[in-house]
């Protein structure tokens, strides 16, 4: 999706693409795999932002990825993670993974857990392409507040990112109220993982996104059973 600074993009959960098999049930908001749409192709340098559940025992198996930052954000259960820079290691609930793909990566996702597991993977374009490939793994305790994940300084604690874009992640509760300001000049995307809210009268449900650009929205305001929900800062 091509944007410009009056953009203001909605894209209801409803309306996402859909992937469904027997181990997966995966909601595209942009163009993925076999679902192309050129009218949503993504927003500024967010080009996926998939919402998976795998059941227990199964997964994605060895595939190559290139220049592209890889984000992958756990909600429920685990993820077995195996690349070919080296790594094996288990991301649960509350931990985020960044890969760059860089001149290439092949790697694999599979639950080995007994329970689905539910997750978020957000591809981002790079800065620059051609760089080393590189994974990083954390943990993040997540409150009321915005808590950094993405941060191309690592900032408070922030995960490193090769693009100057910013991640938050919050889970407020019924009433609360979260600001969203992000850097001017820059776009905003907000995704809903779970719950409902209001950013300045405009409602979102679970599965709902919303891009906008600086100053065009200052709140977000957790419905009754509370919110979970991503802020991009994209530049």
């Amino acid at each position: 999706m091509t944007t410009t600074a009056s953009d203001l993009v909605f894209r209801p959960a409803a309306e996402r693409f859909h992937s469904q098999l027997d181990w997966l049930d995966s909601w595209h908001s942009f163009s993925f795999s076999s679902h192309y749409d050129p009218a949503w192709i993504g927003y500024g340098p967010l080009r996926v932002i998939n919402d998976d559940t795998i059941a227990a025992g199964r997964g994605f198996g060895m595939h190559p990825h290139r220049d592209m930052e890889i984000v992958t954000v756990m909600v429920e259960g685990q993820l077995n993670h195996r690349d070919s820079m080296g790594h094996a290691e288990v991301l649960r609930a509350g931990e985020v993974q960044r890969m760059s793909a860089g001149t290439g990566v092949v790697h694999s996702e599979v639950n080995e857990g007994d329970q689905p597991c539910r997750l978020l993977q957000i591809w981002i374009e790079p800065s620059s392409a051609g760089i080393a490939p590189a994974y990083g793994q954390k943990l993040f305790v997540i409150g009321n507040g915005w808590t950094p994940l993405l941060d191309p300084g690592q900032a408070k604690g922030a995960m490193a990112i090769n693009r100057p874009v910013r991640l938050w992640r919050a889970q407020p509760d019924a009433g609360e109220t979260l600001s969203l300001a992000i850097e001017s000049g820059n776009q905003g995307w907000i995704q809903l993982i779970d719950g409902a809210g209001t950013t300045d009268h405009h409602a979102l449900q679970q599965g709902d996104g919303l891009g906008f650009n600086a100053g065009q929205f200052q709140t977000f305001t957790a419905g009754t059973g509370g919110a979970d929900l991503l802020l991009f800062d994209l530049r």
